[in-house]
């Protein structure tokens, strides 16, 4: 039985992780962390000990909450964007899973964009999420034109184009244009609930990471 952490349990996508965490036959959810619920991550794993420690914090706080999982021997699986990833290379202690985005098919969005990037001439990416989200632009699409500019690296870096507004949850379009055509990806989280079957692989797979740090749901699938 793995002993799980959220960190951001009042949030959204941490009430939802606790929920699947609870509804996992492999998993115990031992602790909700959040300013709101009135527990630290300190005493969280003093008092509760958890294996691994799911973060859907803020960008603010998520580095020191991975350190300090990490430094006192908890994995974490990391969900919040919006901070460098240079401030948490190099880590000691347990392995840390980063991922900008737990859905499927975002994860083969990317996949799909990097490769038709290689061969049309240009390309733009639209994100767009709800209103409450913190960071500009997202860490799918920041992610994701990373990616695109790998695998073609003599073509500019897409630029990226953020729209901030109530009613939606997490989609992102990457827009390729060639002579005479345009091809468009696109995929759509209209539930938090598309997130969770990642979330839980990264559960269970955190603590066998080949890597102290590995970044990207694709390197579990």
């Amino acid at each position: 039985m793995i002993r799980v952490a959220v960190s951001g349990a009042a949030g959204r996508m941490g009430s939802t992780t606790c929920a699947a965490v609870e509804a996992a036959d492999d998993m115990e959810l031992v602790a909700r962390i959040d300013p709101a619920l009135g527990l630290t991550l300190d005493a969280a794993v003093a008092e509760h000990r958890p294996d691994v420690l799911v973060d859907f914090s803020i960008p603010t706080t998520a580095v020191e909450n991975i350190h300090t999982a990490a430094a006192a021997g908890v994995h974490v699986v990391v969900g919040t964007t919006g901070f460098d990833l240079a401030e948490i290379r190099g880590l000691e202690g347990a392995n840390v899973f980063v991922a900008p985005n737990f859905a499927i098919g975002a994860v083969l969005l990317m996949q799909f964009a990097a490769q038709a990037a290689r061969h049309m001439q240009t390309a733009e990416i639209i994100e767009l999420h709800h209103d409450r989200k913190l960071d500009k632009p997202s860490g799918t699409a920041a992610r994701t034109a990373e990616l695109m500019h790998a695998a073609a690296p003599e073509k500019p870096i897409p630029p990226i184009h953020s729209v901030r507004l109530p009613g939606l949850v997490a989609h992102h379009e990457v827009i390729l244009g060639d002579v005479g055509q345009t091809l468009t990806l696109r995929h759509d989280s209209i539930d938090r609930e598309s997130f969770m079957p990642g979330v839980l692989l990264a559960v269970r797979r955190v603590a066998t990471l080949p890597e102290r740090v590995v970044v990207g749901l694709e390197q579990l699938l």
